[in-house]
C-alpha cells in the first residue's frame, strides 16, 4: 500500500492506494467519522462492492442511496433524491457520506456532503481510473447543467481517498481508456518523464499489469495532490488540470451528456489545446505528433464530432469556469510538460481548430 498526503493545513488528508483495500477494515474505519454513515453508489458498482464496504461498518447506523448509472443523471433533479432519502431517514449533520463508485456518483455525493445542513463530511472510495487518478482528489464537487458541464458544485474536501486497484479488474474496457485520458494530462501539463514512461508502459496499462497501473495512479495523484496544496480553489495554477476540458465539456455538452465518456472527450480535447499550440507556433509539429499516438495508443478518439460546427462549439466554449470577464481562457502548451493559462491566443487559429474538417 501507498500513502499520500494531500497537503491542505486543518483539512489535509490521505490518499491510500493498494490492491485489495476494501478488505482492509482499519483503512475506512479510521477515515469515518460519527456513528451514521450513508454509502451513496449507483446500480453498477453497489452489486460488485457494496456489501464489501458495510461490513466493516456494521456496528454503526448505515443507510445506501442507489444512484441510476450515468453522466446523464449528474444533475439537480439527482442530487435532490439524495438530499430526500437523507431527510427521509433523519440522518444528522454527524454523518459522513462514502461516495463508492465512479466520477459522477463521487462529485454529486460530495456535492451532497458539501450541502446537506450546510456541510457534512464524506469519504472517497473511486472504482474507475479516472476517478482514482483526477476526480477523487482536490474537493471539487457538483452537477451539470443542460447548458454547461459542472457548473454548479462547491469545493468540499474528503476526509480520505480510499484507491483498491482490484476495482479496475471490474471496470470495461471503455472505462479504463477514458481514466487513461487523464493520466497523459498530468505528463502533459507538468511532468514530461511520466510522459515518455507513458509512451513506454501504455500497452501494460491497457493491459491491466498491476504494478503498472498502480505506480500511474500513484505519480497522478501526487501531481494533483502538489498542484492543489499550491491552489486549492483554483485561482492559479490548478487551473492547469482544466487541460482538454473546456474543449471536452463542450463536446460532451453538445453531444449530450453520456454519449461521450469524460475522458474520451477531454483526450480529443487535448489534442485540440496542442493543434491550437502548434497553429500558435508555440508547439513543435512533431510534440504533437507524440501525443496524437500516445492518445491513440490508449485507445482515445482524438478527431471531433462532425455534428459540433465551428459556431456550435464556440457558443458551448463560451459557458467554462475559466471565462473571466468574457474572455476565454484555455489551457494551452508550450512543450510537452509545460502548460499555461493564457487568453492571448489568435481567435482565427482557435477557428481552424474548431472546424471539423480541419481538426480531423
Amino acid at each position: 500500500m501507498v500513502a499520500l498526503n494531500v497537503e491542505l493545513g486543518t483539512r489535509s488528508y490521505p490518499i491510500h492506494i493498494g490492491r485489495g483495500l476494501l478488505d482492509n477494515p482499519d483503512i475506512l474505519r479510521t477515515a469515518v467519522s460519527g456513528r451514521n454513515v450513508v454509502i451513496i453508489s449507483n446500480e453498477t458498482v453497489a452489486p460488485l462492492y457494496l456489501n464489501k464496504v458495510r461490513r466493516h461498518l456494521d456496528d454503526l447506523r448505515v443507510g445506501d442511496i442507489i444512484l441510476p448509472d450515468g453522466e446523464q443523471y449528474k444533475t439537480l433533479g439527482t442530487l435532490e433524491s439524495i438530499f430526500t432519502q437523507l431527510l427521509e431517514g433523519h440522518f444528522d449533520r454527524n454523518t459522513t457520506l462514502i461516495a463508492l463508485g465512479g466520477g459522477v456518483v463521487g462529485d454529486i455525493a460530495g456535492f451532497a456532503a458539501a450541502s446537506y445542513q450546510r456541510g457534512i463530511k464524506f469519504v472517497q472510495i473511486p472504482t474507475t481510473l479516472l476517478a482514482q487518478v483526477d476526480s477523487s482528489v482536490g474537493g471539487k464537487t457538483g452537477v451539470n447543467h443542460p447548458l454547461g458541464k459542472n457548473m454548479i458544485g462547491a469545493f468540499h474536501q474528503p476526509l480520505a481517498v480510499i484507491i483498491d486497484t482490484e476495482t479496475l479488474d471490474t471496470l470495461p474496457d471503455r472505462e479504463l481508456n477514458a481514466g487513461l485520458a487523464e493520466v497523459i494530462k498530468y505528463g502533459l501539463l507538468g511532468d514530461a518523464e511520466f510522459f515518455d514512461w507513458l509512451e513506454e508502459n501504455i500497452d501494460m496499462l491497457r493491459a491491466r499489469d498491476h504494478h503498472s497501473l498502480a505506480y500511474a495512479i500513484k505519480r497522478s495523484c501526487q501531481n494533483k495532490a502538489s498542484i492543489v496544496a499550491q491552489d486549492e480553489r483554483e485561482q492559479g495554477s490548478r487551473a492547469l488540470l482544466n487541460l482538454g476540458h473546456t474543449f471536452g465539456h463542450a463536446i460532451e455538452t453538445g453531444l449530450g451528456y453520456g454519449q461521450w465518456l469524460h475522458g474520451e472527450a477531454v483526450a480529443c480535447g487535448m489534442l485540440m489545446a496542442a493543434r491550437l499550440s502548434g497553429e500558435l507556433g508555440w508547439l513543435p509539429t512533431a510534440a504533437i505528433d507524440r501525443i496524437e499516438a500516445l492518445l491513440l495508443k490508449a485507445g482515445l478518439p482524438v478527431t471531433p464530432p462532425a455534428e459540433l460546427s465551428q459556431q456550435r462549439m464556440r457558443e458551448l466554449m463560451a459557458i467554462d469556469k475559466k471565462v473571466i470577464d468574457g474572455q476565454l481562457r484555455l489551457v494551452l502548451l508550450r512543450d510537452i510538460g509545460h502548460a499555461l493559462v493564457t487568453d492571448q491566443f489568435d481567435p482565427a487559429a482557435l477557428d481552424r481548430v474548431l472546424t471539423p474538417s480541419k481538426a480531423a
